[in-house]
């Protein structure tokens, strides 16, 4: 493996490899969006129809974020690894092999499904050598580079389908699925920790039981849960607003919406600066503080009956700034808390970001009404989720001290479940 020393500065080929495997998801997802016009006059299907290949394959990856957690507890985090990179790369050949639209989507649903492996693995693998010490740092980086899946898969996945057609996009995608299992077959060993193997007695559902019984661990995964929301409540949202209402291209929404990106990728490395200087949860509040003030800044400017791009967009980039201040230190909160059982926590994070995203960008949907009213809704009750929850862990966390400092018993509850 590449040297990474437990509790040890980060290391960058190390990074490297897990950034690798964090990028598959992503990659199932946005590197197909360009496809799916063709798709739809390939197979003769309706619009409905083709966004089944996206639709269904995300809701399969969330999913396997849980199983993906919890076997590798019992498993091991190398076996899940070769697993998932192993059912990307062959989910990419048959889809890239497809002859009907049925056959397309059960290879995507395969290759979504392997794709999962890469959100909850990188972080876990990252806890495992790192420890907490570093884990702030690792995973901002991390996230930093999760992060540009959304900015560059979709125009290379456009090139691709320009020039070759829509099969070469699941070609690509299967051949750098092989390239990441080679690589991580070759130097990525078992890191998972003795503690950890203790815990393969438990049921799974006891797992779930004590980590969703440690108030800490579920404040932490909630509030990574309402910063999703936000995201995509406003991204969702915003699409709609700047082409039917403000009537701007496809083209101009796509150069705006780039400041959701670079806020995101900027905070994540104010984080991964900041390392274990400041608290997590002091910068959980801080994120949390900074998203609910531009959200609430937003509604303000539309209620008063601004709008204009830059008023979806400018909060828009406070927001995701917000975000990548918070997320790699709830994250590592959690990871802390969860213990042992940092996989199985590691797939409950990952899987109600998820949700949060599904959530909140489906509650715009519902309420949509050709206004920018049901976007500040949305957005506005996804962040008030993401403080509130922000804000208990930080009390806790004050309890906690004041317990200590009174030469009681800390009051916070157990970091392992």
């Amino acid at each position: 493996m590449a040297a990474a020393r437990r509790g040890g500065q980060p290391d960058r080929l190390f990074l490297a490899i897990l950034a690798a495997l964090t990028f598959i998801g992503p990659l199932s997802l946005h590197f197909f969006f360009p496809a799916l016009p063709t798709i739809k006059t390939r197979f003769g299907v309706d619009a409905a129809t083709a966004q089944l290949t996206v639709s269904l394959p995300m809701l399969a990856m969330a999913a396997m974020t849980l199983a993906y957690g919890s076997l590798s507890d019992r498993l091991g985090r190398r076996t899940m690894v070769l697993s998932g990179t192993a059912l990307f790369a062959l989910g990419g050949a048959g889809a890239a092999l497809a002859n009907s639209i049925e056959t397309l989507l059960l290879w995507r649903l395969l290759q979504s499904a392997g794709g999962a492996c890469g959100l909850v693995l990188a972080r876990t693998i990252a806890r495992d050598v790192y420890g907490t010490d570093q884990l702030v740092r690792a995973i901002a980086y991390l996230q930093a580079a999760y992060a540009t899946a959304p900015m560059i898969a979709p125009p290379l996945g456009g090139f691709l389908v320009d020039v070759s057609g829509w099969r070469a996009v699941m070609a690509v995608s299967a051949a750098a699925g092989v390239a990441i299992l080679i690589l991580c077959h070759a130097t990525l060993h078992e890191t998972r920790p003795p503690e950890s193997r203790a815990a393969v007695g438990r049921s799974v559902v006891g797992d779930y039981a004590a980590l969703f019984g440690n108030l800490r661990f579920s404040a932490f995964v909630f509030q990574s849960c309402g910063m999703s929301g936000v995201f995509f409540a406003m991204a969702t949202g915003g699409a709609f607003l700047m082409r039917e209402l403000l009537g701007r291209s496809a083209a101009e929404y796509g150069l705006y919406f780039m400041a959701f990106p670079a806020g995101y990728i900027l905070g994540n490395l104010v984080s991964g600066r900041l390392g274990n200087r400041v608290r997590v949860e002091a910068m959980v509040l801080a994120g949390g503080a900074l998203v609910a003030v531009a959200a609430a800044g937003q509604a303000g400017l539309i209620l008063a009956g601004a709008l204009t791009p830059l008023v979806i967009f400018l909060p828009g980039f406070v927001i995701t700034f917000g975000q990548g201040i918070s997320l790699p230190n709830a994250q590592t909160g959690a990871l802390r808390e969860a213990g042992a059982l940092a996989g199985t926590g590691a797939g409950i994070g990952v899987f109600l970001q998820m949700c949060g995203a599904s959530l909140f960008s489906q509650l715009y949907g519902e309420l949509a009404d050709g206004t920018p009213i049901p976007m500040v809704i949305a957005s506005s009750a996804a962040a008030a989720l993401s403080l509130g929850a922000a804000l208990l862990v930080f009390v806790l966390r004050r309890a906690q001290d004041d317990g200590s400092a009174g030469g009681g018993p800390a009051r916070a509850v157990s970091r392992r479940p």
